[in-house]
């Protein structure tokens, strides 16, 4: 297994260390706290570890030329393993809406079907195209600002992390759209 394919790995393992810390008893209290918990703080940076090893792999992929297709499909499934759990812990503490945690889930889950798909029909491995690369960039810094409630933004009063949420809600939709047109030959296909 290459490096890039390892970085994969690891941010799939890290997901339970973030579960982990957010599982923690007395987490509920986060939920009135104008700043975050310490274990809010430590997930979060889990999280941007997480997120940085999404960033490395693909660097180093395509400086390399060690793009496979277990990357081309592991390294998207992580991303959405990764902001799927981030995001339905957020809702469960009442930090983001569960229409947008719907809309996100929906959308991942049906591109991900949409991958499956087009491994079936044409052999080939579907790879992130850029308005799902912007859609993850987004969804990832917003968590992570949601997460640290807003800090350093907080004390100016900006919503640092809802604003990117909404920027991520727009290119998710818009992303899962692009690759359903993009691919829309699948479904011609298959009728």
């Amino acid at each position: 297994m290459n490096l890039p394919n390892k970085l994969t790995v690891f941010r799939i393992v890290l997901i339970p260390v973030f579960i982990l810390l957010l599982s923690w008893p007395g987490q509920d209290d986060a939920l009135f706290m104008a700043e975050p918990s310490m274990n809010w703080v430590l997930a979060a940076i889990v999280f941007a570890i997480a997120c940085l090893t999404d960033f490395l792999d693909g660097q180093i992929a395509r400086r390399k030329n060690l793009v496979t297709n277990f990357g081309k499909f592991f390294d998207p499934l992580a991303d959405k393993l990764l902001v799927m759990t981030a995001l339905i812990y957020l809702t469960a503490f009442l930090q983001v809406p569960a229409w947008v945690t719907t809309v996100i889930v929906i959308r991942e889950l049906a591109v991900t079907g949409l991958r499956t798909l087009v491994v079936e029909n044409n052999g080939t491995v579907l790879a992130a195209a850029w308005p799902g690369k912007i859609k993850t960039f987004s969804q990832m810094f917003a968590i992570f600002f949601l997460y640290l409630k807003d800090w350093p933004f907080a004390s100016f009063g900006f919503p640092i992390g809802e604003v990117l949420l909404y920027i991520a809600v727009f290119f998710t939709i818009y992303s899962g759209i692009d690759y359903f047109w993009q691919n829309r030959s699948v479904f011609a296909d298959g009728l």
